[in-house]
């Protein structure tokens, strides 16, 4: 028998208060993310009878909604305990002891790593870096608080704590201290503009001409990629589309980097200046705000800041009193998920979708956002934008180099006495960089995070600038006491479990090096094996979907030519072991890859 309206039945009280959560998303499916997360912080988990629901409100198949559940490091499907207790595997954490915390709480609390105690009261699993390099060994709990400067006390402390269910909020104050560590400051670090002062300097020129300004600048993009600001901004302005859209990429997530935790925490009012120069010029009316899951604890004071600007007259409808200049900006949180640092991948994510990157062209200047016009822009380039417009290109392009204008924000840890940010012209010495913060003895310098370059004693000379050593940001120390082939394991650990899984070669590929990588260090490996992850660099780095594959070999490219002797102590032997084709095993990596033809061996690798 049909059912009648009057016949079905009452709605429970969970499928209620996932109709008033979407409800406050105004039923957008492109919230999908949002929703799962403040469902999930409700919930501790995400049953698949919420997800259904959720499905249901949205509109949404429910193999999406699950789809995106499972593809997000921080969603759940599964119980993982009221307390989640996730370490920070970062290496520069590992150098400070934390798998030796963490095995210490696991211990005390009678749990294995990587499970949920029988009683459900807690979890504790290794983590991706977050953000915390020049404060570790830090971890996250239940993935919005943060706990830095871990030590054995603090590790026995926190045992107690939650066997004896204190709420996390309860727990010693200093723990969640988040320091700041700026080390030296200049230009993006130093005294900041007056809010809407850049805006007004924008205004009194006109759009065309603040444009003109920032292409004048030579501002290069500080995400990593270099790409010219101007450029992006102009080709967004000119592509056709019903809205266009201004995105501040907030996902720092390369190991090492911290630089943009910092900015956000001190210096929002000129990233939220930045972005709202850039939808003047591009002519956008709403912006976005993408902030790495990790760095969740900052959402209420961003938050704040933009509400802060809205009575200020500097967001909102006719800002400084020019009408139709309308622009504010909604923050999104994500959920754990390196690969959406890449700009489509973000997009992906804004969308409610999998952070899975899109084939390019078209590039999101044309096609971004819901299929609009959309630039792009990571945090510390909108602070720069700030000052561009304030003081004008000509400004900026008088500091550091003619090919890298004005200066650069570096995340300095690992072994050195004085870790956290240093901001630097562009063309300073990676020496100058190690002197300053107080490092000795030091072997070599990882620059950019693990996707970077990683260089010995003998290229301390050389410069930080695009036409040199480019950065995103990391610049992680190692002195002559560390193992750099541990370095660059640890590296290839952190590439395996980002991958995102959409294209064989990263997958698979990944999995490979870590493999291979495992069986050097267990003293069961062979020069051959050298020879198999040089092969697998060349088939990885040609055939990925982006660039998180093609960049994922790169420490062990570096180490293996910069510190062959770490490898080779770990050689068994320099003949085939029993059983070992070479060509067998190339030829897996060649279909893996879809690649019939590749390149000799390289002869570094005999």
């Amino acid at each position: 028998m049909t059912k009648t309206p009057s016949m079905r039945p009452a709605a429970s009280g969970q499928d209620l208060e996932i109709a008033a959560l979407c409800a406050s998303h105004g039923m957008d499916p492109h919230d999908l993310v949002q929703v799962l997360r403040e469902l999930q912080e409700a919930r501790g988990w995400l049953p698949r009878d919420a997800l259904a629901a959720v499905a249901a409100e949205l509109k949404l198949p429910l193999s999406h909604v699950e789809g995106v559940a499972g593809f997000y490091r921080f969603f759940h499907q599964q119980p993982v305990g009221s307390y989640r207790i996730l370490f920070s595997d970062n290496i520069t954490d590992r150098m400070l002891g934390s798998a030796a915390l963490m095995d210490d709480l696991c211990r005390r609390l009678r749990i294995a790593p990587g499970t949920m105690r029988d009683d459900g009261r807690v979890s504790v699993a290794p983590t991706s870096c977050t953000g915390l390099c020049d404060q570790g060994p830090a971890v996250l709990v239940n993935h919005h608080h943060v706990v830095t400067r871990l030590d054995a006390a603090r590790i026995e402390q926190m045992a107690h704590l939650v066997d004896d269910g204190v709420p996390v909020t309860q727990w010693p104050a200093p723990w969640f201290v988040v320091e700041d560590h700026v080390q030296r400051a200049d230009v993006l670090l130093g005294p900041q503009p007056a809010p809407g002062s850049a805006i007004a300097a924008a205004r009194a020129r006109g759009r065309q001409a603040t444009l003109d300004e920032v292409k004048r600048s030579n501002l290069r993009g500080r995400g990593g990629a270099g790409f010219a600001t101007g450029v992006k901004w102009e080709l967004c302005r000119k592509a056709r589309g019903s809205a266009h859209y201004v995105v501040c990429n907030a996902d720092e997530g390369e190991p090492g980097t911290f630089k943009d935790r910092v900015l956000l925490a001190r210096h929002a009012d000129a990233i939220v200046e930045g972005m709202t120069v850039a939808a003047y010029v591009v002519g956008a009316k709403r912006g976005l705000v993408y902030l790495r899951g990790e760095y969740r604890y900052l959402l209420d004071g961003l938050r704040a800041v933009l509400q802060r600007r809205r009575g200020q007259n500097l967001l909102g409808a006719a800002i400084q009193g020019d009408e139709g200049f309308d622009f504010d900006i909604d923050i999104h949180v994500g959920a754990g998920a390196y690969v959406c640092g890449e700009e489509s991948a973000l997009i992906e994510s804004l969308e409610g979708k999998r952070g899975t990157p899109r084939i390019r062209p078209p590039f999101p200047v044309e096609h971004g956002y819901l299929g609009q016009p959309t630039t792009v822009n990571n945090v510390e380039t909108f602070c720069a934008a700030t000052h561009v417009a304030l003081h004008g290109g000509a400004w900026w392009a008088r500091i550091g180099t003619p090919k890298s204008s004005g200066t650069k924000i570096h995340s300095v840890s690992g072994d050195c006495e004085r870790p956290g940010l240093y901001e630097y012209p562009y063309g300073t010495r990676i020496g100058r960089i190690l002197e300053d913060c107080g490092a000795r003895d030091t072997q070599a310098v990882q620059v950019g995070g693990p996707s970077g370059l990683c260089v010995s004693a003998f290229e301390f000379g050389r410069r930080i600038a695009f036409e040199d050593v480019p950065t995103a940001g990391a610049f992680m120390i190692f002195n002559r006491s560390r193992d750099m082939f541990e370095v660059a394991r640890n590296f290839a650990r952190f590439f395996a479990h980002e991958s995102c899984g959409f294209c064989t070669p990263c997958r698979v590929g990944t999995a490979l090096v870590v493999k291979r990588m495992d069986k050097l260090a267990e003293g069961r490996g062979s020069r051959h094996d050298v020879e198999v992850l040089f092969e697998l660099d060349k088939l990885m780095h040609a055939a990925t979907h982006c660039g998180l594959g093609a960049s994922a070999c790169n420490p062990l490219r570096d180490t293996i030519a910069k510190f062959r002797p770490a490898y080779e102590s770990r050689l068994k032997s320099l003949h085939f072991e029993p059983g070992f084709d070479l060509d067998a095993e190339l030829s897996v990596a060649r279909r893996m890859t879809g690649r019939d033809d590749p390149a000799a061996h390289l002869e570094a690798s005999r």
